[in-house]
């Protein structure tokens, strides 16, 4: 099951060429919207799971908008504001959102507080569980973020979550390159080798960086890559 997401932003820059394209490429449905009217339009022609929303909106302020969408569902709500105050932040979190981002906000950083808000929204559903595990590393049941051993959470790319998926089917069992390569690019042909190394080499430092541990991923000199229980 993939959650709808709406997001409600009147920079049309910013909504337009960086968040929705950068969350679609972690594998986001998402449509944005610049006005609190046209979400509500939207809205009573079909629901959505998560609403990110501006606080600076043309026709409302966010923290109605916020309070409108409390009291009509427990739909997941990310304030995305430049107003990085804490009585602001204090307001919005009691209004009913439940994560408060300062712009400018990383995608990266949008697209794991939205994956970490659909886990706990599955969890109260109770359909919540992680899709597949190596010993403590597995991914969570929409498979674009991986979940360490002590709980931290580190958003995938499309292709990183190609390779992590392909990996944790087979735990401690080498893969071979081709086999990676395969399914990240129907023309394998064309696939430059090195770019397979680079995608492990962030992927590496991505998980260390976002979790403080080491990603069991080791290559295999002739073969590929494995993941180590």
């Amino acid at each position: 099951m993939t959650e709808r997401i709406a997001l409600l932003e009147d920079d049309i820059e910013l909504r337009d060429q960086i968040l929705l394209p950068g969350l679609a490429d972690f594998g986001f449905d998402v449509q944005g919207f610049g006005r609190a009217a046209e979400l509500y339009a939207a809205m009573l022609g079909g629901s959505f799971d998560i609403v990110v929303l501006d606080v600076g909106l043309p026709d409302e302020d966010g923290f109605s908008v916020t309070r409108r969408l409390r009291a009509l569902s427990p739909i997941g709500i990310v304030m995305l504001t430049g107003r990085d105050g804490v009585p602001d932040r204090v307001r919005g979190l009691s209004e009913g959102a439940d994560a408060y981002l300062s712009k400018p906000v990383q995608t990266e950083l949008l697209a794991a507080t939205l994956r970490s808000l659909q886990r706990r929204l599955r969890m109260q559903a109770g359909g919540g569980s992680p899709s597949s595990s190596a010993g403590q590393w597995s991914l969570d049941a929409g498979g674009w973020c991986l979940l360490a051993p002590a709980g931290a959470i580190v958003p995938l790319t499309q292709a990183e979550r190609r390779v992590v998926g392909l990996l944790l089917e087979k735990p401690a069992e080498p893969v071979s390159r081709e086999a990676i390569i395969a399914a990240l690019t129907a023309n394998v042909h064309d696939f430059d080798p090195h770019r397979l190394e680079t995608i492990v080499h962030r992927l590496r430092k991505k998980v260390a960086d976002g979790t403080g541990e080491a990603l069991p991923l080791r290559a295999v000199h002739g073969v590929g890559y494995v993941m180590i229980p």
